[in-house]
Protein backbone atom coordinates (compact mmCIF):
# COMPACT_ATOMS: atom_id res chain seq x y z
CA UNK A 1 0.00 0.00 0.00
CA UNK A 2 1.23 3.52 -0.82
CA UNK A 3 2.71 5.25 2.25
CA UNK A 4 0.54 8.36 1.81
CA UNK A 5 -2.61 6.27 1.42
CA UNK A 6 -1.68 4.34 4.55
CA UNK A 7 -1.30 7.52 6.58
CA UNK A 8 -4.60 8.92 5.36
CA UNK A 9 -6.43 5.70 6.19
CA UNK A 10 -5.58 5.70 9.89
CA UNK A 11 -7.63 6.92 12.84
CA UNK A 12 -9.40 10.25 12.66
CA UNK A 13 -9.31 12.51 15.66
CA UNK A 14 -12.36 12.16 17.97
CA UNK A 15 -14.79 15.06 17.73
CA UNK A 16 -14.34 16.59 21.19
CA UNK A 17 -14.98 20.31 21.60
CA UNK A 18 -12.17 21.92 23.67
CA UNK A 19 -14.89 24.12 25.23
CA UNK A 20 -17.07 22.13 27.64
CA UNK A 21 -19.73 24.84 27.86
CA UNK A 22 -20.04 28.61 27.71
CA UNK A 23 -21.81 31.04 30.02
CA UNK A 24 -22.05 34.16 27.92
CA UNK A 25 -18.48 35.34 27.24
CA UNK A 26 -17.05 32.91 29.81
CA UNK A 27 -15.91 29.62 28.32
CA UNK A 28 -15.13 26.58 30.44
CA UNK A 29 -12.43 24.55 28.69
CA UNK A 30 -11.12 21.04 29.21
CA UNK A 31 -7.63 22.51 29.59
CA UNK A 32 -8.64 24.57 32.61
CA UNK A 33 -10.65 21.72 34.09
CA UNK A 34 -7.61 19.45 33.75
CA UNK A 35 -5.54 21.83 35.88
CA UNK A 36 -8.28 22.00 38.53
CA UNK A 37 -8.73 18.20 38.58
CA UNK A 38 -5.00 17.55 38.78
CA UNK A 39 -4.45 20.03 41.61
CA UNK A 40 -7.46 18.88 43.65
CA UNK A 41 -6.81 15.15 43.29
CA UNK A 42 -3.12 15.69 44.00
CA UNK A 43 -4.04 17.67 47.11
CA UNK A 44 -6.28 14.86 48.35
CA UNK A 45 -3.54 12.28 47.83
CA UNK A 46 -0.98 14.53 49.51
CA UNK A 47 -3.22 14.87 52.57
CA UNK A 48 -3.39 11.08 52.86
CA UNK A 49 0.39 10.84 52.76
CA UNK A 50 0.79 13.58 55.36
CA UNK A 51 -1.74 11.94 57.68
CA UNK A 52 0.02 8.54 57.62
CA UNK A 53 2.71 8.80 60.31
CA UNK A 54 4.18 5.36 59.65
CA UNK A 55 5.45 6.52 56.25
CA UNK A 56 7.71 9.22 57.71
CA UNK A 57 11.05 9.33 59.58
CA UNK A 58 10.65 8.58 63.27
CA UNK A 59 7.04 7.54 62.81
CA UNK A 60 5.82 11.13 62.71
CA UNK A 61 4.81 13.21 59.70
CA UNK A 62 6.55 16.62 59.56
CA UNK A 63 3.62 17.97 57.50
CA UNK A 64 0.02 18.27 58.65
CA UNK A 65 -3.04 18.05 56.38
CA UNK A 66 -3.77 21.66 57.36
CA UNK A 67 -0.34 22.67 56.04
CA UNK A 68 -1.26 21.13 52.70
CA UNK A 69 -4.63 22.90 52.69
CA UNK A 70 -2.79 26.21 52.96
CA UNK A 71 -0.09 25.17 50.49
CA UNK A 72 -2.72 24.49 47.81
CA UNK A 73 -2.97 28.21 47.06
CA UNK A 74 0.81 28.60 46.93
CA UNK A 75 1.12 25.59 44.62
CA UNK A 76 -1.58 26.86 42.27
CA UNK A 77 0.13 30.23 41.88
CA UNK A 78 3.52 28.55 41.38
CA UNK A 79 2.23 26.13 38.76
CA UNK A 80 0.29 28.66 36.71
CA UNK A 81 2.75 31.55 36.94
CA UNK A 82 5.83 29.37 36.52
CA UNK A 83 4.29 27.36 33.70
CA UNK A 84 3.30 30.44 31.74
CA UNK A 85 6.54 32.36 32.33
CA UNK A 86 8.55 29.25 31.49
CA UNK A 87 6.68 28.78 28.22
CA UNK A 88 7.39 32.38 27.24
CA UNK A 89 11.09 32.20 28.13
CA UNK A 90 11.77 28.76 26.65
CA UNK A 91 9.46 28.68 23.63
CA UNK A 92 7.75 31.99 22.79
CA UNK A 93 10.08 34.86 23.70
CA UNK A 94 10.31 36.34 20.20
CA UNK A 95 6.53 36.55 19.78
CA UNK A 96 6.05 38.11 23.23
CA UNK A 97 8.84 40.61 22.58
CA UNK A 98 7.01 41.71 19.43
CA UNK A 99 3.63 41.80 21.21
CA UNK A 100 3.92 41.95 25.03
CA UNK A 101 0.16 41.47 25.47
CA UNK A 102 0.62 37.96 24.09
CA UNK A 103 2.08 37.01 27.48
CA UNK A 104 -1.45 37.24 28.89
CA UNK A 105 -3.05 35.31 26.02
CA UNK A 106 -2.92 31.86 27.55
CA UNK A 107 -5.27 30.59 24.86
CA UNK A 108 -2.61 31.39 22.22
CA UNK A 109 0.33 29.93 24.06
CA UNK A 110 0.97 27.13 26.40
CA UNK A 111 2.26 26.11 29.76
CA UNK A 112 5.78 24.78 30.15
CA UNK A 113 6.13 21.86 32.55
CA UNK A 114 9.74 22.84 33.25
CA UNK A 115 8.61 26.38 34.06
CA UNK A 116 5.87 25.00 36.28
CA UNK A 117 8.50 22.99 38.16
CA UNK A 118 10.56 26.11 38.82
CA UNK A 119 7.50 28.07 39.92
CA UNK A 120 6.39 25.31 42.26
CA UNK A 121 9.95 24.95 43.57
CA UNK A 122 9.98 28.60 44.63
CA UNK A 123 6.54 28.22 46.23
CA UNK A 124 7.66 25.11 48.16
CA UNK A 125 10.83 26.70 49.50
CA UNK A 126 9.04 29.85 50.66
CA UNK A 127 6.17 27.89 52.21
CA UNK A 128 8.45 25.38 53.96
CA UNK A 129 10.47 28.21 55.51
CA UNK A 130 7.33 30.02 56.65
CA UNK A 131 6.00 26.85 58.37
CA UNK A 132 9.38 25.43 59.48
CA UNK A 133 8.75 22.25 57.49
CA UNK A 134 11.77 20.20 56.29
CA UNK A 135 11.96 21.36 52.68
CA UNK A 136 12.93 17.96 51.24
CA UNK A 137 9.94 16.32 52.91
CA UNK A 138 7.68 18.88 51.25
CA UNK A 139 9.47 18.23 47.94
CA UNK A 140 8.75 14.52 48.35
CA UNK A 141 5.05 14.79 49.08
CA UNK A 142 4.50 17.26 46.23
CA UNK A 143 6.51 15.21 43.72
CA UNK A 144 4.59 12.08 44.72
CA UNK A 145 1.34 13.66 43.54
CA UNK A 146 2.49 15.73 40.53
CA UNK A 147 1.97 12.83 38.07
CA UNK A 148 -1.77 13.16 38.74
CA UNK A 149 -1.72 16.65 37.26
CA UNK A 150 0.54 15.55 34.40
CA UNK A 151 -1.95 12.85 33.43
CA UNK A 152 -4.91 15.22 33.22
CA UNK A 153 -2.84 17.92 31.55
CA UNK A 154 -1.72 15.61 28.74
CA UNK A 155 -5.28 14.37 28.21
CA UNK A 156 -6.30 18.02 27.83
CA UNK A 157 -3.49 18.51 25.30
CA UNK A 158 -4.95 15.61 23.32
CA UNK A 159 -8.47 17.07 23.41
CA UNK A 160 -7.06 20.44 22.31
CA UNK A 161 -5.28 18.73 19.38
CA UNK A 162 -1.92 20.21 20.39
CA UNK A 163 1.59 18.89 21.02
CA UNK A 164 1.00 15.99 18.65
CA UNK A 165 3.69 13.69 17.36
CA UNK A 166 5.55 13.07 14.13
CA UNK A 167 4.16 11.40 11.02
CA UNK A 168 3.69 7.66 11.39
CA UNK A 169 1.72 4.68 10.09
CA UNK A 170 1.32 2.83 13.42
CA UNK A 171 -2.24 1.47 13.87
CA UNK A 172 -2.99 3.79 16.81
CA UNK A 173 -2.00 6.99 14.98
CA UNK A 174 -4.46 9.89 14.70
CA UNK A 175 -5.16 12.49 12.06
CA UNK A 176 -5.26 15.62 14.20
CA UNK A 177 -7.39 18.53 12.94
CA UNK A 178 -4.49 20.95 13.52
CA UNK A 179 -1.76 18.59 12.29
CA UNK A 180 -2.44 18.44 8.59
CA UNK A 181 -3.98 15.55 6.60
CA UNK A 182 -1.52 12.89 7.74
CA UNK A 183 -1.60 10.57 10.74
CA UNK A 184 0.67 11.28 13.69
CA UNK A 185 1.82 9.72 16.93
CA UNK A 186 -0.58 10.62 19.81
CA UNK A 187 2.36 11.70 21.95
CA UNK A 188 0.03 13.42 24.43
CA UNK A 189 -1.31 9.96 25.31
CA UNK A 190 2.23 8.53 25.50
CA UNK A 191 3.11 11.22 28.03
CA UNK A 192 -0.14 10.74 29.96
CA UNK A 193 0.77 7.07 30.33
CA UNK A 194 4.47 7.46 31.13
CA UNK A 195 4.69 10.75 33.05
CA UNK A 196 1.26 10.29 34.57
CA UNK A 197 0.02 6.79 35.33
CA UNK A 198 3.31 4.85 35.28
CA UNK A 199 5.32 7.40 37.26
CA UNK A 200 2.49 7.79 39.80
CA UNK A 201 2.39 4.00 40.31
CA UNK A 202 6.17 3.64 40.63
CA UNK A 203 6.42 6.40 43.23
CA UNK A 204 3.47 4.96 45.17
CA UNK A 205 5.18 1.55 45.33
CA UNK A 206 8.35 3.23 46.58
CA UNK A 207 6.38 5.05 49.27
CA UNK A 208 4.14 2.25 50.53
CA UNK A 209 6.39 -0.78 49.96
CA UNK A 210 9.90 0.63 50.34
CA UNK A 211 9.28 3.45 52.87
CA UNK A 212 10.91 5.98 50.54
CA UNK A 213 9.51 8.99 52.44
CA UNK A 214 11.78 8.07 55.34
CA UNK A 215 14.74 9.22 53.22
CA UNK A 216 13.98 12.90 52.49
CA UNK A 217 14.60 13.78 48.85
CA UNK A 218 14.42 10.21 47.54
CA UNK A 219 10.95 10.50 46.02
CA UNK A 220 11.71 13.97 44.64
CA UNK A 221 14.89 12.65 43.05
CA UNK A 222 13.23 9.66 41.42
CA UNK A 223 10.39 11.86 40.22
CA UNK A 224 12.84 14.16 38.43
CA UNK A 225 14.71 11.22 36.90
CA UNK A 226 11.51 9.41 35.90
CA UNK A 227 9.85 12.44 34.36
CA UNK A 228 12.96 13.52 32.47
CA UNK A 229 13.58 10.04 31.05
CA UNK A 230 9.94 9.69 29.98
CA UNK A 231 10.00 13.13 28.37
CA UNK A 232 13.21 12.44 26.48
CA UNK A 233 11.83 9.15 25.15
CA UNK A 234 8.59 10.77 23.98
CA UNK A 235 10.50 13.65 22.36
CA UNK A 236 11.77 11.16 19.75
CA UNK A 237 8.15 10.75 18.61
CA UNK A 238 6.88 14.29 19.24
CA UNK A 239 6.85 17.04 16.63
CA UNK A 240 9.02 19.93 17.89
CA UNK A 241 7.55 23.41 18.13
CA UNK A 242 7.43 24.86 14.63
CA UNK A 243 9.09 28.15 15.63
CA UNK A 244 11.99 26.30 17.32
CA UNK A 245 12.40 23.04 15.41
CA UNK A 246 15.32 20.76 16.11
CA UNK A 247 18.27 22.27 17.93
CA UNK A 248 20.84 19.93 16.37
CA UNK A 249 21.23 16.77 14.33
CA UNK A 250 17.62 16.57 13.24
CA UNK A 251 16.63 14.97 16.55
CA UNK A 252 17.69 17.14 19.53
CA UNK A 253 14.76 19.19 20.88
CA UNK A 254 14.30 21.86 23.52
CA UNK A 255 12.33 19.38 25.63
CA UNK A 256 15.34 17.06 25.74
CA UNK A 257 17.75 19.85 26.66
CA UNK A 258 15.53 21.10 29.49
CA UNK A 259 15.17 17.54 30.83
CA UNK A 260 18.91 16.85 31.18
CA UNK A 261 19.44 19.11 34.24
CA UNK A 262 16.46 17.37 35.87
CA UNK A 263 18.24 14.03 35.59
CA UNK A 264 21.42 15.47 37.11
CA UNK A 265 19.56 17.08 40.01
CA UNK A 266 17.49 13.93 40.50
CA UNK A 267 20.58 11.72 40.73
CA UNK A 268 22.09 14.10 43.28
CA UNK A 269 18.89 14.02 45.37
CA UNK A 270 18.78 10.20 45.31
CA UNK A 271 22.47 9.78 46.17
CA UNK A 272 22.30 12.22 49.08
CA UNK A 273 18.92 11.03 50.44
CA UNK A 274 20.52 8.50 52.76
CA UNK A 275 22.64 11.15 54.47
CA UNK A 276 19.54 13.27 55.07
CA UNK A 277 17.76 10.23 56.51
CA UNK A 278 20.66 9.66 58.94
CA UNK A 279 20.64 13.32 59.89
CA UNK A 280 16.91 13.26 60.60
CA UNK A 281 17.14 10.08 62.67
CA UNK A 282 19.91 11.58 64.77
CA UNK A 283 17.94 14.66 65.72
Amino acid sequence: MDYTATLLSLMSFPDIDPVIFALGPVKIRWYGLAYVAGILLGWRYARRLAANDRLWPGGRSPITPLDLDDFLVWATVGIVAGGRIGYILFYDMAAVAANPLRALEIWNGGMSFHGGVLGTLVAMILFARSRKIPVFSLFDVVCAVVPTGLFFGRIANFINSELWGRLTDVPWAFVFPTGGPFARHPTQLYEAGLEGLLLLAVLAVMIYRWNALKSPGLIAGWFLIGYAMARIVVEFFREPDAHIGYLAGGWLTMGMVLSLPMIAIGIWAVVTAKSRAIGRSGT
